[in-house]
């Protein structure tokens, strides 16, 4: 089965010079689609960014955690596992070349979940593979995505 996810793209950083010289523009953009709130961009701060705007290397680090995320809740329901709290303090590296060109070189997920019953922490503990090799997004990518998890149970 295919999906498809239609979004809209538009530059906002026209300072009135359009791109006519390196410096004279924004590099900020909206991010547009049927349903949710719009998503404020721009690059990253070393590369003329706006910090305060989300930028490309965010969301992608962003994605990988949330389909970790997602794709963890859905195995832990199917392994009778009840988690309680789940939080990831996900990182990304990315390298670039002199050419300007560049890449990821990694990512890492660290999420810490809090489940119900600690007899359950083992299983939940596992179910972080399982979870990555259903990840859409993790399964999209060329550069590895690694785990670190922590499980914790509290009643």
């Amino acid at each position: 089965m295919e999906h498809r996810y239609d979004l809209t793209v538009t530059w906002t950083g026209n300072t009135g010079q359009g791109t006519s010289g390196y410096r004279g523009y924004r590099r900020t953009h909206t991010v547009t689609a049927e349903g949710p709130p719009d998503l404020l961009g721009s690059a990253d701060r070393t590369f003329h960014g706006d910090r305060e705007r989300w930028n490309p290397e965010q969301l992608l680090v962003a994605s990988l955690a949330q389909c970790h995320m997602l794709s963890y809740l859905h195995v832990c329901v199917d392994a009778g596992v009840t988690v309680t709290g789940y939080v990831d303090r996900a990182s990304g590296s990315m390298r670039t070349e002199a050419d300007g060109s560049g890449r990821f070189t990694e990512v890492v997920l660290r999420p810490e979940v809090t489940v119900a019953d600690p007899a359950t922490v083992e299983a939940a503990t596992e179910a972080h593979h399982r979870a990555h090799q259903l990840c859409f997004i993790a399964n999209s990518v060329s550069f590895p995505v690694r785990r670190e998890p922590v499980v914790l149970a509290r009643a």
